[in-house]
């Protein structure tokens, strides 16, 4: 925890975290005064931390709310095209820091909680991390809800309000340990429950097919609760909204039952329907095909659907009467946005609503569908792929399999007509797999049932076109764009690394956060001393307070001299951490040859959780762990080398390492990374970049230089060429002493003598089943982190080039991102024009 400011300095922080006045402090210790006398129990009249943190997250809250209802006010009065942003995670992390910097309030309640004699950040410590992602995929979506709101977008999150989010991880002798992250335990502030708007959702049952159309009947029903959290705009006024979808059972579900006289159990068997919400699958880029996962995924949907219709259909000239029965302008008032195939079911869904509920023609039924929806694809992997059992959908839903294979032979006679014998091609481009096992491929249900394709980096929407998608692209060229992942300024600037923030505000002035694109104007500082050594100076700082973080959490002694070379994402072998591993061990090895050479020192740290079910993951974090603990215990090496594993690696310690490093580890295998966002972050923070050609990084270098990062390794037509000659680890292998030293040592016991066999399962991958080929970039891996330490000794050459990234960081914000998706997919415009706050009047 940083030293509490004193009175002078407090007065002096700079306005980038917002001032306020101080009757506005004054009235801030009130209302946490109030709050906290309502928090408190009557029979308890000493407060906990926790009392407080609930008291300050209600005053901040207080602020949100008629912002809130003023929004959506404003949106229904002037009914603009809305946006729905549809995804299975949602990974927010903290809210009350956030809500405090987009309102301008953290100093006032810096301020007052002070004077009333408590530390804002310990209070913010206690804050759960909303853990409903897995990484990338879900952290974008809460970036999106961030720019959407500033950007004044009329933006819905649509998802699950799991009752466990992602695991917490444990690490136990070297090995991650999962526990249940029960994050609602103590309840949630920021939520409210909307019982009004609790909807009907439909699994199971038969269909009829009646001269009045298709009914689907004795299916079973789940009850969809759902809960809204406000989503602020960065000091516009504007609060959208994020609507998360918990199951309930309803009161006569399975009571049947009960006339055989097993009240009880039938009781007991609500959990079936309620388990629907349970827990987040923690599989990043991987596909499980789980029932409970399909239910999931037509649940979310389902409710969703209802409700966009609701209020498209209610959405008229200040009348609540549902006035609109006509869809015909359904897609000019509604976008969606299926963020991944895991929404995918809106398709067939929206589909059987138009058709069977409102009776619309299947053809204009189908013209409606495409024009609103758009499907944005995540990575190319394919066992992230969704291939659904044809089986499955039979049983769960039936009239949804149905509708796909009627929108499959629609589009399977089109590509017919326009490639007339072509078996093959309607093969690779069928919705449906055949096979032992018929399946339903997602992605191709998305791209066929979207006006709209997108890949997340310009390296990954060419391989999108060229290859994943390529016989659908020869059709529909028009249909694929790219739109670069960006990030949150707000949360991944401001909120996390307020000391570079200040420094960059007085040099350009505030209007970098939410135009980030300003920080170009850094530029003209390159050989300024005094920002070089401030921009150094909070580095510094950062360092220093991780350090002591680290102390705290892990009892381990760090030298905040050495460089902070970190490594935080999912564990997966595409992501190589692997390599990284090879790397520590060859320093490791270097050190104990040659004792007295003088070496950079280093404190490499890898972070990220290991999906449960996936061996080689949580092999790779026991060798981290395994390593680690020969090398810091090694008195050879001394504070040269420490190599740790961050436990639990979450979005609020991603806050705290980001600011603090110096090298940032991007190394997968060219062509496997969709994007990366990690990368941003620490571009904007201030990092250099370690990294092959894949995702952003190949933008990041092209944005601030190729010279001004660490680029190393295989290109995607290197990996290509490799491919088509065969991979051959063995020769990596025999050729490079320094890598074989490192791989007998792993396989000998050197790093695990009290089990010497137990990486020989990860041996045997690298040597002969490596599909990412850890060993082809071994040497020019090496070769780079020899320029690093080089660059490194060189404190003032660095800190240039630190800058220079920064100031070409610009382009990565999920700003600019949100309005090419606004633009060219939504076709909306974003607004400048802040809504009038709730104390001023409306007009």
């Amino acid at each position: 925890m940083a030293a509490p400011l004193s009175d002078g300095d407090r007065r002096k922080q700079i306005s980038v975290r917002g001032i306020a006045g101080l009757g506005d402090v004054a009235e801030g210790r009130k209302s946490f005064n109030r709050h906290l006398h309502f928090t408190l129990v009557k029979d308890r009249n000493v407060a906990t931390p926790r009392d407080y943190y609930f008291a300050l997250a209600h005053t901040v809250r207080d602020h949100l709310v008629g912002r809130w209802i003023r929004t959506q006010q404003h949106y229904y009065e002037r009914d603009p095209k809305r946006i729905y942003y549809l995804s299975l995670e949602f990974y927010m992390g903290r809210t009350l820091q956030n809500t405090m910097v987009n309102l301008g309030l953290q100093n006032a309640c810096d301020e007052a909680i002070y004077q009333l004699g408590l530390d804002l950040e310990e209070l913010e410590e206690i804050e759960e991390d909303a853990g409903l992602g897995n990484g990338g995929l879900g952290r974008l979506a809460a970036c999106f809800l961030d720019s959407m709101a500033t950007l004044g977008l009329a933006a819905y999150g649509y998802g699950i309000r799991y009752e466990f989010g992602i695991f917490n991880q444990k690490i136990v002798d070297g090995w991650q340990v999962e526990e249940a992250d029960d994050w609602l335990r103590y309840g949630n502030p920021w939520e409210k429950a909307r019982p009004e708007y609790m909807l009907p959702v439909h699994f199971y049952g038969r269909l009829e097919h009646t001269p009045e159309g298709v009914k689907w009947v004795d299916t079973q029903v789940v009850l969809a609760m759902p809960y809204d959290t406000p989503v602020p705009g960065y000091k516009n006024n504007t609060v959208n909204t994020m609507r998360l979808w918990s199951a309930k059972a309803p009161n006569d579900f399975n009571l049947q039952e009960f006339n055989m006289g097993d009240y009880i159990e039938a009781v007991l068997d609500r959990n079936l329907a309620e388990n629907i919400s349970r827990v987040l699958y923690p599989n990043d880029n991987f596909f499980e095909g789980k029932e409970l996962r399909l239910k999931q995924e037509y649940f979310v949907v389902a409710a969703t659907l209802q409700d966009i219709i609701r209020r498209f259909k209610s959405s008229k000239f200040g009348c609540r009467d549902p006035v609109r029965t006509c869809f015909e302008t359904f897609p000019d008032k509604v976008a969606i946005q299926l963020n991944d195939t895991h929404p995918a079911l809106s398709i067939p869904e929206l589909m059987r609503i138009l058709v069977d509920v409102e009776k619309v023609d299947w053809d204009k039924a189908w013209e409606i569908t495409k024009r609103t929806c758009a499907y944005t694809n995540h990575t190319v992997l394919p066992e992230a792929l969704e291939r659904w059992p044809v089986s499955m959908f039979e049983k769960l839903l039936p009239r949804h399999l149905e509708i796909i294979y009627a929108l499959n032979q629609m589009h399977l006679d089109r590509v017919a007509a326009l490639y007339p014998g072509d078996i093959d091609r309607l093969r690779r481009m069928s919705v449906i797999e055949e096979g032992d096992c018929k399946r339903i491929n997602m992605a191709h249900l998305c791209v066929i049932g979207s006006h709209a394709v997108n890949g997340v980096a310009r390296i990954h929407s060419d391989i999108v076109r060229n290859s994943v998608f390529k016989d659908f692209y020869e059709l529909e060229p028009e249909k694929f764009q790219n739109k670069t992942n960006g990030i949150t300024p707000r949360r991944w600037l401001l909120l996390c690394n307020p000391g570079l923030a200040d420094v960059i505000a007085e040099k350009i002035g505030e209007g970098f956060i939410t135009d980030l694109s300003q920080l170009k104007k850094l530029l003209e500082f390159i050989d300024n001393e005094t920002f070089i050594r401030d921009v150094a100076k909070v580095k510094q700082e950062n360092k220093l307070k991780f350090a002591a973080y680290l102390e705290g959490q892990y009892k381990v002694k760090i030298n905040p001299a050495s460089m902070f070379d970190v490594q935080v994402k999912r564990i997966h072998e595409y992501k190589r951490q692997l390599l990284n591993c090879l790397h520590a061990i060859t320093l490791y090895n270097r050190i104990r040859c040659n004792p007295s050479k003088s070496f950079v020192p280093r404190t490499i740290m890898i972070g990220g959780k290991a999906a449960p079910g996936y061996h080689m993951a949580k092999m790779i974090i026991k060798l981290i762990t395994s390593v680690g603990e020969v090398i810091n215990n090694d008195p050879y090496v001394g504070d040269k080398l420490k190599v740790i594993f961050l436990e639990n690696y979450r979005v609020s310690l991603a806050e705290k390492v980001i600011p603090a490093a110096d090298l940032s580890q991007q190394i997968s295998t060219a062509g496997t990374e969709a994007s990366g966002t990690g990368n941003m972050k620490f571009m904007v923070n201030g990092a250099l970049t370690i990294g092959t050609m894949d995702g952003a990084n190949v933008e990041m270098a092209e944005e601030a230089g190729e010279e001004n990062l660490f680029i190393f390794g295989m290109r995607v037509e290197d990996v290509e060429a490799l491919d088509r000659k065969g991979y051959n680890a063995r020769e990596y292998y025999e050729r490079l002493p320094e890598l074989r030293q490192a791989i007998d040592q792993i396989s000998s016991g050197f790093f695990s003598p009290r089990d010497p066999g137990c990486f020989k399962d990860v041996v045997n991958m690298l040597m002969y089943h490596d599909r990412f080929k850890v060993f082809a970039d071994y040497e020019a891996y090496i070769k780079c982190q020899g320029q690093v330490d080089q660059l490194f000794m060189d404190p003032r050459e660095w800190t240039r080039k630190v800058i220079r990234n920064i100031a070409c960081s610009g382009k990565f914000s999920s700003d600019r991102t949100i309005t090419e998706y606004a633009r060219e997919i939504w076709g909306v415009e974003p607004s400048a024009t802040a809504i009038p706050p709730p104390n001023l009047p409306r007009n």
